[in-house]
């Protein structure tokens, strides 16, 4: 199973100011959510910028927010229950890309959510994170044993390349380094 940038969507998941308050890796998720925004944007991904109730939780980091569409709000934990993440799973797209937070809620909610309507999902386990780090590794291990296929960021951007003749390799190479 690899992921194809034609029938992939990239969804960013509640990086917002008062969450990142609270997560050991802040800094490593931003930039690694970053590295998957920019990188979608290169290769033609189509992406999705979801923000849980952000007149409590704040905003997403302006770097952030820049290299992805415009925030879409939502109430549920899974971004399941967003009208806009519905209408941005078209008919063509076989694949979901999961980065943000927390990893025990609305990534898990969101994963296994997608998993039931018979999708893949790749969770980049460096663009991801939970204040706690049981409920993280214990949720990356459930989603895993569900299906959810666990990678990283950088695997990411090479599977969507396929090779280093891609016209836009040398540019996606540029965000690992």
């Amino acid at each position: 199973m690899r992921l194809d940038p034609h029938s992939s969507l990239l969804c960013v998941v509640d990086i917002q100011e008062r969450l990142l308050a609270a997560m050991p890796a802040a800094a490593e998720v931003v930039a690694r959510s970053v590295r998957l925004a920019r990188g979608a944007t290169l290769l033609g991904v189509g992406s999705l910028l979801v923000e849980q109730y952000p007149r409590g939780l704040g905003s997403t980091p302006g770097e952030l927010a820049a290299a992805l569409p415009p925030a879409v709000a939502k109430m549920t934990f899974s971004c399941a229950g967003c009208e806009a993440f519905a209408a941005a799973l078209t008919p063509g797209i076989g694949s979901v890309v999961l980065c943000g937070l927390e990893t025990h809620v609305c990534i898990s909610q969101t994963a296994l959510d997608l998993l039931a309507r018979g999708l893949n999902v790749f969770v980049a386990v460096d663009a991801v994170a939970s204040r706690h780090a049981v409920d993280h590794e214990t949720a990356l291990m459930r989603l895993q044993a569900s299906g959810a296929i666990l990678t990283t960021t950088e695997a990411v951007l090479f599977e969507w390349c396929r090779s280093a003749e891609h016209p836009q390799f040398q540019a996606v190479r540029k965000l690992v380094l």
